[in-house]
């Protein structure tokens, strides 16, 4: 089928500040009269390009790891289709109010490329410190970049812009001068006594003082977290290839649902050195939900992001009821992650134990899986699932969860830069192989690869069973203290009775080939797992800030088997008495060298 070019500017020239949004909703009704799969590309010209809500499509979107406002504006939406690509030419998208930036629903080999995305008004906020009062307790801080507020009850900021609704500050991201998260203050309550007005832009903060020094920028944020600034949902073979997130009201991309996709120079990203905003997005810069096939995340740069550089994992439902031997009835249980589909007849599954953490019987596959509180999966938090066979009796009083083993991709994250980000690097969560390798993690502010599995609080899965991690490095990870932050590499699955369990929860893990360059003590941290090789690695140390970690060292190993330490570089002496700590284990299921 011979391709089709659209040049957007048949709809909207760039910089002329009107609403393309509603431009390109005009674009989409002549896209509908083409057959689904006709190859087409459409086109931008560089240059600046406003998108309001306004024109924007409303679709109902239920979107995990996000707050479930359930009907969505999306400025770039392309639906159903096949083979389309969209490609920016350099242009730099502004986005108003909370809608979505560009979405790929129930798509196929569809490209967005050579763009970037920001927002006029994001809902994170700067304040920059220019006194510290110690006498009274009392910060002078002004507003940079200068924007609109207002001061209730005495003590609560809101940042006005827009048609939008104010949002209460409620937490504090300290930056310093330079760039980089502030040492050892992490997620900071913004709780002043009293809040006044001094001078235009300039506030008193009374009563309240989190031991940060002139110069600091506190990054003001809500708990919010509406919309990401890609979405992806059923939008298997998806390529997204240069382009860049400076802002997003939730995670930089959020992908749901969907088989294989490639990020190639995606990058959530500051403006430039001279940007007078440290901060990016509201979450993640990437995020991974219920995705399988092959997951490619290649020289990207992310910094100054609310939360991780990449999470991939699966949802646990929460088992409600075993009706029979084959149908249980089963539920999403996060706040922030429900109301779409969470599997299909034929998906392979697997139970496990939430106290424990164990996986303690036979995979089954569904045989059908129906919503029981709702008409549809959209909106849906329970499900009827029934399997092909029979299923053990469960024990009763025990909870249990269920995993969907069919929607787990591989990994590849190789070549990226991650650096002045709040909580961690990167989260691996799949049981399939994944290759973290040539990266550059750089002041994480906590953990830089986190490999976790929870089913008692996030429901996020799963075990790991193959994980290469080789030839990084790790600059000064770990500069504040974060949930699974026990070292710069934690392995640390959320077990609420890790006493009682018998199964070893993450399994065939390599470390090896990578630069450690700490301040501190910490380096890896494993709970729960077996078949772990740290080798060939270098640890150097320095004095770039101050130890604070209550781990004190370097190798921690909680109920683990089968680790092997070897043939690794340092540069003071390496004791293994001292350097080691073993809990829940023996000494002879490990090996140093």
């Amino acid at each position: 089928m011979k391709p089709i070019q659209i040049p957007f500017r048949n709809y909207m020239p760039p910089d002329t500040r009107e609403d393309s949004a509603a431009a390109f909703r005009k674009l989409s009704g002549y896209l509908a009269q083409l057959p689904d799969d006709t190859p087409v590309t459409i086109t931008f010209e560089p240059g600046r390009y406003d998108f309001y809500e306004e024109g924007a499509f409303e679709r109902v979107c239920y979107i995990s790891n996000h707050t479930q406002t359930h009907r969505k504006k999306i400025a770039l939406l392309i639906e159903n289709r096949r083979n389309v690509t969209l490609d920016g030419c350099g242009a730099e998208f502004l986005f108003h109010g909370t809608l979505i930036p560009a979405a790929f629903i129930r798509t196929e080999q569809c490209v967005l490329k050579n763009f970037s995305i920001d927002y006029e008004y994001p809902q994170l906020h700067q304040l920059v410190i220019r006194e510290v009062d110690e006498s009274r307790n009392d910060l002078i801080c002004e507003v940079f970049p200068r924007e609109d507020f207002r001061i209730e009850e005495g003590n609560k900021l809101y940042f006005l812009y827009e048609n939008n609704p104010p949002l209460l500050m409620e937490k504090v991201m300290p930056f310093e001068e330079n760039g980089r998260l502030c040492w050892n203050k992490a997620d900071l309550p913004f709780q002043p006594e009293k809040i006044s007005e001094i001078s235009p832009g300039k506030l008193r903060l009374a009563g309240w003082n989190p031991g940060l020094k002139p110069g600091c920028r506190m990054v003001l944020r809500p708990i919010l977290r509406p919309t990401p600034g890609i979405f992806l949902h059923h939008a298997d073979r998806t390529g997204i290839e240069q382009v860049a997130v400076h802002y997003a009201f939730g995670m930089g991309l959020l992908a749901q649902m969907t088989e294989d996709i490639t990020l190639n120079g995606f990058s959530v990203r500051r403006r430039g050195e001279n940007d007078p905003r440290l901060f990016t997005t509201q979450a993640d810069a990437t995020h991974f939900s219920g995705c399988k096939g092959r997951i490619v995340s290649e020289n990207g740069l992310y910094e100054g992001m609310a939360d991780d550089a990449i999470n991939i994992h699966g949802t646990y439902l929460r088992v409600l009821e075993q009706r029979n031997r084959r149908t249980i009835r089963a539920s999403y249980m996060h706040n922030e992650s429900w109301g779409f589909d969470w599997g299909e007849p034929g998906d392979e599954v697997r139970f496990i134990r939430s106290r424990t953490m164990e996986y303690g019987m036979e995979h089954a596959h569904i045989a059908s899986i129906r919503p029981t509180d709702a008409e549809t999966e959209v909106g849906a938090r329970e499900f009827e699932i029934v399997f092909d066979r029979d299923i053990p009796a469960l024990v009763p009083q025990e909870p249990y969860g269920i995993e969907n083993l069919s929607w787990t991709p591989e990994v590849l994250f190789r070549n990226n830069i991650v650096r002045n980000n709040r909580a961690r690097g990167a989260l691996f969560s799949t049981p399939k192989r994944v290759i973290c390798e040539n990266n550059f993690f750089d002041h994480t502010h906590g953990s830089a690869i986190l490999l976790c599995g929870d089913c008692n609080g996030w429901f996020e899965t799963g075990a790991c069973q193959e994980i290469i991690i080789r030839n990084n490095r790790f600059l000064n990870a770990l500069t504040a203290m974060y949930q699974f932050t026990e070292a710069v590499i934690s392995i640390d699955p959320e077990i609420p009775d890790l006493s009682a369990q018998k199964q070893f929860f993450h399994s065939n893990i390599t470390i090896t080939g990578n630069t450690f360059e700490i301040f501190d003590a910490q380096v890896l941290y494993a709970k729960s797992t077996e078949h772990l090789i740290f080798s060939d690695n270098t640890i150097l140390h320095n004095h770039d800030f101050p130890p604070f970690h209550r781990n004190r060292y370097l190798f921690l190993l909680e109920k683990t088997a089968d680790v092997r330490i070897v043939n690794n570089h340092f540069d003071v002496p390496f004791v293994p008495e001292k350097d080691i700590c073993i809990r829940n284990g023996s000494p002879g299921a490990v090996t140093v060298s």
